[in-house]
């Protein structure tokens, strides 16, 4: 289960009452003073009024660099069904089910689309580029459609570029439909436009950013001892809500803290516990992911120093960024510092990579990992947040996430100051 769907589960644990941190009750039922309660976020105002999406000219912008790609790997057309890349190149945001839907990017030419009969209506509708839309209804083949796309482009042999997040059985249909094409992974096409932002997309990461520091803050504001966890994390979500957009958290405290992904386990805020939170928003379509670890009361002198080497480990990751150093050379600069502190070797304490790629998916390529040996380019967007983690003590982790310039990283948030100051300036 990735990050996402856990904030996505715990959410629909707490109901919509406790979203504002309020005990489920029956309308009826409510307390005096549950009105005094109900809008500790009302402060809050959107961020998000003066950000615009992505233009039907970069989308266009897009398509004709995957068509340079396309043509310098060899590679033919570009197949992909609905998902974050499919939305990246066309601007169709489709569900997904087991009824092919998909777009087609041949290497010179048009886009063309296929889908079901009594679908056509909706997606023309949505359709920004390309007039070709071929339809199958319910009892014949889909697979037959996307060899007449690749026929009448002139492709009968050579390859196609697959999507990495194409389902199976759509490709386990394509090559039995297409014995004479070779399918590969379109990494060096879909990777090698995604990885590289521009500066509308930072823009928008950076703003996500930004919201989830203030939902964040907000919800801090209000914590209180006997809390459970996902009363925090509701408050973060009804602060997105009040911030303009859909986000959330994973929250954890004390000892549970050491979970990364968090645990089942109730939780009840006490004095001197770890708060750990990590979530983040989407903008449309960009995300956020963050992560704050701060204290309820005061800090113990072996917490703070944990916190510390923490923000250490962090800080020395980001002054290690420039264009050309590896992605794994970063993971390893920034894990020395945890296992230099006694906290090693390699994954005891520290339990995961230093980082992963960001941008429409919360996490995507590349990653900041051992022995990935991609060099870091401007425009490339990552997490950098390193942690230390004792199962049945502590857990301490800081994220934030930066981009690559012409000469090393830039953060689209400060870091935290300390474990009782969890915001820079």
């Amino acid at each position: 289960m990735n990050r996402r769907k856990f904030f996505d589960q715990s959410l629909k644990a707490t109901g919509a009452v406790a979203a504002v941190g309020l005990t489920a009750c029956a309308p009826e039922d409510k307390p005096k003073e549950t009105a005094a309660e109900a809008g500790p976020f009302d402060h809050l105002k959107s961020m998000v009024d003066d950000m615009k999406p992505i233009s039907n000219e970069e989308r266009k912008q897009r398509i004709e660099k995957a068509q340079r790609l396309m043509v310098e790997n060899k590679i033919d057309a570009l197949y992909l069904e609905s998902g974050s890349t499919m939305v990246y190149f066309t601007g169709i945001n489709w569900g997904r089910s087991e009824r092919m839907m998909a777009a087609i990017i041949p290497a010179k030419g048009e886009l063309a689309y296929v889908c079901p009969a009594f679908e056509e209506e909706r997606l023309k509708e949505r359709i920004l580029f390309g007039n070709d839309l071929r339809v199958w209804q319910e009892h014949e083949s889909p697979y037959k459609l996307v060899g007449s796309i690749l026929k009448d482009n002139g492709i009968s042999t050579g390859k196609i570029g697959v999507e990495e997040n194409v389902r199976f059985f759509l490709f386990d249909g394509l090559r039995k439909e297409l014995p004479q094409i070779q399918f590969v992974n379109a990494f060096p096409v879909a990777a090698g436009c995604r990885m590289i932002k521009s500066p509308t997309e930072l823009a928008l990461m950076k703003r996500a950013n930004e919201i989830t520091i203030e939902a964040y803050r907000a919800a801090i504001a209000v914590m209180k001892e006997g809390m459970s966890q996902y009363e925090f994390s509701g408050n973060i979500s009804a602060a997105f809500k009040k911030l303009g957009v859909n986000g959330g958290a994973s929250v954890m405290f004390g000892e549970w803290a050491a979970y990364p992904h968090g645990s089942q386990t109730a939780q009840s805020m006490k004095e001197g516990d770890i708060v750990l939170m990590d979530g983040g928003c989407d903008l449309h379509d960009y995300a956020a992911d963050i992560t704050r670890t701060t204290i309820f009361g005061k800090p113990t002198e072996r917490q703070t120093n944990i916190w510390n080497k923490v923000k250490e480990s962090q800080t020395a990751a980001m002054a290690a960024v420039r264009p050309g150093a590896t992605c794994g050379s970063i993971d390893d600069v920034g894990r020395k510092v945890i296992e230099d502190a006694g906290f090693g070797p390699g994954y005891k304490n520290f339990f995961h990579r230093l980082g992963h790629g960001i941008g429409m998916d919360g996490h995507e390529w590349p990653y900041l990992v051992k022995g990935n040996d991609l060099p870091l380019q401007p425009g490339m967007c990552f997490s950098d947040e390193p942690g230390i983690y004792i199962y049945g003590e502590i857990g301490v982790r800081l994220e934030d996430c930066f981009y690559v310039t012409e000469d090393g990283g830039q953060l689209f948030t400060p870091q935290s100051i300390s474990i009782e100051e969890p915001f820079g300036v």
